[in-house]
């Protein structure tokens, strides 16, 4: 076995040295020598390009950019770029931005420089623009591996799965024992479903840094997906024995909802919470395992005021603006008329192959997903980004962002485009799919933002809207900490007003499309499962077939969570368990107004 420590004699043979580890397998112990080399030599640029790839394997983003800068501080000799790289690593990068565009009036094919302008984009979330960066940055140099790298990590933040993987096979047909282009591989390949390729690349980065918790927090997380319970619960065991106080391996474990902490993981998780110290990102998981588990327990007080804790954590992080949200629902009843589809008219793409199920997160989507996959003609592939990049991409073309959205862009579009819209989707969509069944499901709940998009392009797609009592479903989301998005649930009055909202935009569509749209009411399919699958299924066009009331058997990977719930049969649990917090839903209530009281229907105001 290597050791962490360098050798003495030159920089370089201590970086072979560290090399040496890595090609052996001891990523843990190549990392200590980089990291040491880097303390002796802290000018060495190769010696942070290294380090950098050993940070982006282990998960460690933040740490890694960091090194990525110090590496073009380093590696440059034109002071302007050194300068500008010294401004991105004291994150002032409005200078950055400017000193990088300056050298580029005089020198406009430097890569180096094109690439460091894209990182800044990317800093400014100018992802269209970074994009367009690195493409031309690979035009010029198509052998630059850094900006090869840099483009497939921003294609899989854009959702462009197909792309991204495209991108880092050509990285490993080069350097197939680059940590970091195998850990973005293994992300990329559980996205689109490729769970157990995902499953193999994290069990051999585990064994090249066996003690690292982000790697097992992050191998966890697809042996959820693959539903393999215990060995998921392992991993967020192992990495919480490595990092003590990493507050998403205990929400992680909460998130199973089929968990239960010991009375020794409660001791624990109160004192991490009265740690100073603690981080808020940390702070606010700990919060929410910790409501899950007082739940759990019947200690319905004592739940919420955790809850409460952190979604107040999580509003400071991601506020939201309630009263744009429903203007722009509005803008979208006043373009997507009678008038607006009657004009459209068979046009779109003709495929029918789309079931979109859509509506309020945490309103039984999943469970509807995992009883229409357990039919032979039908394809589960969770939820898809599709249709929200390309409502992004029509958004970007928009004159004003504030005043002006994608509609109104669709609106000015001509019957090829919006049926290449649909080729596009289905394009962008069969990297998800792994079976010949006619049809798949796109789950994306947001997606009901965008019935007016999907009908327009893809007119004879299937559209299921989930719902579920407003009481339930807020307070669901109220209870979930969710990896991204979703800003709207973090407080009680915010919640009721977006489901409010959705509701207002179901009713017009039901309204402008008659019939266009099959509502799944969450109470009635738990009542009455049976009755309940055959109209779903009737609605799809498809013949009864009782494996799609043995869904439970369905061993499919799953990505939500919900997860292990619909791995169990229909259980009538979930239905009124808000109801031991109404003393505290007052503020939801008020938010609600009538939508709460009309419920499955639309209060009469809205329609």
């Amino acid at each position: 076995m290597g050791e962490a420590r360098a050798p003495t004699g030159s920089v370089d043979t201590a970086l072979e040295h560290a090399r040496r580890l890595a090609a052996d397998g001891q990523g843990d112990a190549a990392l200590k020598a980089l990291f040491e080399i880097v303390r002796l030599q802290p000018e060495h640029p190769e010696a942070w390009r290294v380090l950098a790839d050993h940070l982006m394997a282990i998960g460690q983003t933040a740490e890694a950019d960091l090194a990525y800068s110090r590496h073009i501080q380093c590696a440059t000799r034109d002071p302007m770029l050194r300068q500008a790289a010294t401004a991105m690593l004291a994150n002032d990068i409005p200078q950055a931005e400017r000193l990088l565009k300056s050298h580029l009036k005089s020198a406009p094919t430097d890569v180096a420089a094109i690439r460091m302008l894209a990182e800044v984009a990317v800093r400014c979330g100018q992802d269209q623009a970074a994009e367009h960066l690195l493409k031309r940055c690979l035009e010029l140099a198509p052998n630059f591996a850094a900006a090869r790298y840099n483009h497939a990590v921003l294609l899989h933040r854009r959702n462009q799965a197909a792309e991204a993987l495209a991108e880092l096979e050509r990285l490993l047909a080069i350097d197939p024992q680059n940590p970091g282009y195998r850990n973005l591989h293994a992300v990329v390949l559980s996205h689109v479903g490729e769970v157990e390729r995902s499953c193999a690349i994290y069990e051999r980065l585990l064994r090249e840094y066996p003690s690292n918790a982000k790697v097992w927090l992050s191998y966890g997380h697809v042996l959820k997906t693959a539903g393999r319970q215990q060995d998921c619960i392992a991993a967020y065991r192992r990495c919480i024995a490595l990092e003590a106080k990493l507050g998403e391996a205990y929400w992680s474990l909460a998130n199973l909802k089929t968990f239960r902490f010991t009375a020794e993981d409660l001791a624990t998780l109160r004192a991490h919470l009265a740690d100073a110290s603690l981080s808020d990102i940390d702070r606010l998981n700990f919060h929410f395992a910790l409501g899950k588990a007082h739940e759990d327990a019947g200690e319905a007080e004592l739940a919420f005021e955790h809850y409460e804790r952190g979604n107040a954590l999580q509003r400071k992080r991601l506020p939201y603006d309630q009263p744009l949200n429903t203007a722009r629902m509005r803008r979208l009843k006043a373009l997507f008329t009678p008038e607006f589809f009657a004009q459209r008219k068979g046009q779109g793409h003709e495929s029918s192959e789309p079931i979109f199920i859509l509506g309020m997160p945490r309103a039984g989507s999943t469970l509807i997903e995992q009883i229409l996959a357990s039919h032979s003609a039908v394809e589960g592939t969770s939820e898809l980004p599709n249709i929200i990049t390309l409502a992004r991409d029509l958004r970007a073309r928009a004159d004003d962002a504030e005043l002006r959205g994608y509609a109104e862009v669709l609106a000015r579009l001509d019957a090829s485009s919006l049926r290449e819209l649909g080729e596009r989707y289905l394009r962008g969509t069969r990297i998800y799919r792994k079976t010949d069944r006619p049809y798949f499901i796109d789950k994306m709940p947001n997606n009901f933002l965008h019935v007016g998009l999907i009908h327009s392009i893809l007119p004879n797609a299937r559209i299921i809207d989930a719902r579920r009592h407003p009481l339930g479903c807020c307070f669901s989301n109220f209870k979930q900490l969710y990896a991204k998005g979703q800003r709207f649930s973090y407080g009680l009055a915010e919640m009721g007003g977006y489901y409010r909202d959705y509701v207002e935009l179901m009713a017009h569509f039901d309204a402008v499309l008659p019939g266009r749209v099959h509502r799944v009411i969450y109470e009635r399919l738990v009542e009455d499962t049976e009755n309940e699958v055959r109209r779903l299924l009737d609605y799809c066009g498809l013949p009864f077939e009782p494996g799609c009331l043995r869904f439970f058997e369905n061993d499919r990977p799953v990505r939500t969570a919900s997860s292990e719930q619909v791995r169990r049969p229909i259980y009538r649990d979930g239905v009124d368990q808000w109801r031991q917090f109404d003393p505290w839903l007052d503020p939801l209530k008020s938010a609600l107004g009538g939508v709460l009281e009309a419920y499955p229907e639309a209060p009469a105001d809205l329609r």
